[in-house]
């Protein structure tokens, strides 16, 4: 909500006070304001939660990477050195063996690495499910509040129940966000 539009209706809500006929329509427009700017921020730290999330995540694959490279050099050199001629064979077969130990422990730390990084994943698309909920309650609740603003400018009360059905919908959506799991 932009701050002339805030003004705009702080001042629609002044001259309602002097109707006390539009008395609840001014409640209600302030308390649809308080739930914007509360689902506004919920949906803006949802939102800053994902993409540290992303990052979370992108460090593990890149972590992954890295191993992934290494274990692919080692076992390079593993296979080079029993494809050539080598005057000390037990030496060399033993830094064979100790690279073939170096290859078995990534495989280990790769599997779970990988596994790290998809959970990381998981909770990336849950925190934008939760930020997408946020962010349509919100417009639904902006449009509750210009709806039942439309009420002081008409003096019509359907306007009234349309804006709060729209402002409940909102809350409604909003909250489905907790419930994601």
């Amino acid at each position: 909500m932009e701050a002339n539009e805030a003004q705009e209706l702080q001042e629609q809500n002044e001259n309602a006070a002097h109707e006390s006929s539009l008395r609840p329509v001014s409640f209600t427009m302030s308390l649809l304001a308080v739930l914007v700017a509360v689902t506004t921020v919920l949906g803006h730290r949802t939102h800053t939660e994902a993409v540290l999330e992303q990052a979370r995540a992108s460090d593990q694959w890149n972590l992954y990477q890295a191993k992934k490279i290494r274990q692919y050099n080692t076992a390079l050199t593993a296979d080079l050195l029993t494809a050539l001629t080598i005057r000390d064979q037990a030496a060399a077969n033993k830094v064979i063996d100790g690279y073939k130990s170096h290859v078995d422990k990534w495989n280990e730390d790769l599997a779970e690495g990988e596994k790290q990084a998809r959970e990381l994943e998981a909770e990336v698309r849950k925190s934008e499910r939760h930020a997408n909920r946020f962010d349509l309650g919100e417009a639904l609740l902006e449009i509750g509040l210009v709806i039942t603003s439309i009420t002081l400018l008409t003096r019509q009360r359907g306007y009234w129940y349309l804006g709060m059905a729209f402002g409940g919908v909102g809350v409604a959506i909003a909250a489905w966000a907790f419930l994601i799991r």
